[in-house]
This record gives C-alpha cells, sequence and structure tokens, in this order.
C-alpha cells in the first residue's frame, strides 16, 4: 500500500485517475466514507492516501470538477 506520509510517493497520473474513479463513485451516490474505501481498495491506497487525493483534486480542480 501507498504510504501518506510520503509525499509524492503516488505518482500524479495515478493520484488523478483515483480522484476521478472517486468523483465518479460519489456521482452513483454511493456515500463519501464508502467511495473513499472501493477506491481506496480498487487502487491499492490507504484511506488517508485517498482523502489526501480527494483535497488536492479538489485544490487544484482537476478533472472530473
Amino acid at each position: 500500500m501507498a504510504n501518506a506520509d510520503a509525499p509524492g510517493a503516488i505518482p500524479e497520473d495515478r493520484r488523478k485517475e483515483a480522484f476521478k474513479a472517486l468523483v465518479e463513485a460519489q456521482d452513483r451516490r454511493v456515500s463519501v466514507p464508502d467511495s473513499r474505501k472501493e477506491v481506496a481498495s480498487r487502487y491499492d491506497m490507504t484511506e488517508a492516501d485517498v482523502k489526501a487525493i480527494e483535497r488536492e483534486g479538489v485544490e487544484k480542480g482537476w478533472p472530473p470538477l
């Protein structure tokens, strides 16, 4: 699993892919906690990684926003 404490440990393209999956899951009306778990499992990340990616994606306006 990736480590949220290691900045840049997850390549940006992978973070963007996970962010897109997170937004799409929430668009399907999956709850925020469940969507984070789903993406963490699918991309072999921790939920902390997914939360950090979620913050980064919102701050930077990554697609599909």
